[in-house]
C-alpha cells in the first residue's frame, strides 16, 4: 500500500478516514474517585484489547504510610484470585541522607488471593501517589493473567519511593475487574484512567 501524503490543498478535499491510522491507544473510563474504602473497575476489561493499563493520579489516602493494594476479579463475584508477585522499591529521603534500593517482602504474595499492596503513601495534605498498572491478555481461558505496576509516592517518612510489583494470577479464567484499596482508612481523591492498549 502506498503512503499517501496530504499537503494543505489536498486534506480539505478528503472524504472519509478509514485509511487514515487510528490511536494504539484509546480511553475507556475516568474514575473520579470520593472517599471510600476501594475503587472498583468492572465493566469494559474484555477481549477488545490485548493490554489494559491503569493510570493512578494524585492518590491520596487518609491514613498516613497505608499501603495502596491491588486485587482482581476472575469470573465470580470477589475480588479475590491467586496471585503470585514480587515487589521492590528505590527510595531518597528529603534531606539526601538516606537511600535505598530493595526486595519488599512486605508487599508480595504466594499464590495468595488478598489484595496486594502496591505502595505506602503518607496522607498529609501535600502526599500522594502516582503511576501505572499494565494487565496482560485478561480475557485468555488459557494462560496466567501478567501484570505490572510502576508506583511513585511520597511516603509518610517523606521519601521518594518508586515501588515496583509484578506477578501473576495464577488462573486460566479470564480476569473481568480490578479493584483499588487501601490497606487502613480511605482512598479520599484522586483519579484513575483506564486505556485499552492494541497488539504492536
Amino acid at each position: 500500500m502506498a503512503l499517501v501524503k496530504y499537503n494543505n490543498q489536498s486534506i480539505s478535499s478528503i472524504t472519509e478516514t478509514a485509511a487514515l491510522a487510528s490511536s494504539a491507544m484509546a480511553l475507556i473510563s475516568t474514575e473520579t474517585i470520593s472517599a471510600g474504602s476501594t475503587v472498583t473497575i468492572d465493566s469494559d476489561i474484555d477481549s477488545t484489547y490485548p493490554i489494559y493499563m491503569f493510570k493512578l493520579i494524585n492518590i491520596h489516602i487518609s491514613n498516613d504510610y497505608a499501603d495502596l493494594t491491588v486485587n482482581f476479579r476472575d469470573g465470580g463475584s470477589n475480588y479475590d484470585a491467586t496471585k503470585t508477585s514480587t515487589s521492590w522499591y528505590a527510595g531518597l529521603d528529603e534531606a539526601n541522607t538516606a537511600t535505598g534500593v530493595s526486595y519488599n517482602p512486605g508487599k508480595d504474595l504466594a499464590s495468595g488471593t488478598g489484595a496486594n499492596p502496591i505502595c505506602s503513601i503518607g496522607n498529609a495534605n501535600d502526599e500522594s501517589a502516582n503511576g501505572t498498572i499494565y494487565l496482560f491478555s485478561p480475557s485468555s481461558t488459557t494462560y496466567i493473567k501478567h501484570f505490572i505496576t510502576n508506583i511513585h509516592c511520597m511516603d509518610g517518612y517523606n521519601y521518594s519511593m518508586n515501588h515496583f510489583t509484578s506477578g501473576y494470577c495464577n488462573v486460566t479464567a479470564a480476569i473481568d475487574g480490578i479493584q483499588f484499596g487501601v490497606s487502613a482508612g480511605t482512598i479520599d481523591s484522586g483519579v484513575i484512567k483506564m486505556y485499552g492498549i492494541k497488539d504492536s
